[in-house]
């Protein structure tokens, strides 16, 4: 699932940041005026992950090799080029959309299924995109931080595109209810997993560096990484190309 991936991605991106683990968390942000609210749900979700979902991931981590965990978010990494395509297209990133078309094929082929990423060894570099970062090109605002319950972190805007996600996502329509859920449950646990090592690296309120680094995270890959804010939205964060490097 996106989720865990996005905080996965954002955990990173807020710990390469300058002061994003110090002040920044200590300051409530103008983008959450649901605070109250989203630090209830939140709580909630960090209650089922701490006694549910992260003991999972930490036995499929311990007893998982690091070549087939790899294989496992390869594979997943490869479905969601379905998504990535159909998105790029809606935003007219023909060359965007190109790219991960033929990620797809490759990787499927060469990459027996999915789980090996040939295609990145050749330089054809990933583009995630989904129905949240479409309508921001298209010029809807992106709204107050949500958290929702079991998704986790959120915005108006992204919330909105999840129902086309869901049916952009080709386990959407596996016909076999058990196998559908097991491997949207192996998703979940892959993707949980690739997180351990990266939330030691949380300081401070949780709550606060989660919120802050997954708005960055959101502004940088709906603006491709290019600086100053989304054109189409004046209540998205403003960020500077250097802010993001290592």
């Amino acid at each position: 699932m996106k989720t865990w991936t996005n905080i996965a991605a954002a955990t990173f991106t807020c710990v390469t940041l300058a002061g994003c683990a110090g002040a920044q968390t200590q300051d409530s942000n103008p983008q959450d005026p649901w605070e109250g609210f989203n630090r209830g749900v939140y709580s909630f979700n960090d209650t089922l992950d701490r006694y549910a979902l992260k003991p999972v991931a930490q036995g499929y981590d311990y007893i998982t090799p690091t070549p087939v965990q790899e294989g496992v978010g390869n594979f997943f990494s490869n479905l969601g080029e379905v998504g990535n395509s159909f998105n790029s297209l809606l935003q007219w990133k023909l060359t965007n959309a190109g790219t991960s078309i033929g990620r797809l094929l490759i990787n499927t082929t060469l990459g027996l299924g999915g789980f090996l990423d040939p295609a990145t060894r050749m330089g054809i570099d990933q583009h995630d995109e989904d129905f949240g970062q479409t309508l921001a090109t298209w010029g809807v605002g992106s709204g107050p931080y949500l958290v929702l319950p079991f998704l986790g972190p959120s915005t108006v805007r992204d919330t909105a595109g999840m129902p086309v996600d869901f049916y952009t996502d080709p386990v959407t329509y596996i016909d076999h209810d058990v196998t559908r859920w097991s491997v949207r449950f192996i998703d979940l646990v892959q993707a949980r997993a690739s997180l351990l090592d990266q939330e030691k690296l949380i300081q401070g309120d949780r709550y606060s560096f989660i919120r802050d680094a997954y708005l960055q995270r959101r502004a940088f890959l709906i603006n491709d990484g290019r600086s100053g804010k989304d054109p189409f939205g004046s209540d998205d964060l403003e960020f500077d190309d250097s802010d993001f490097a290592e």
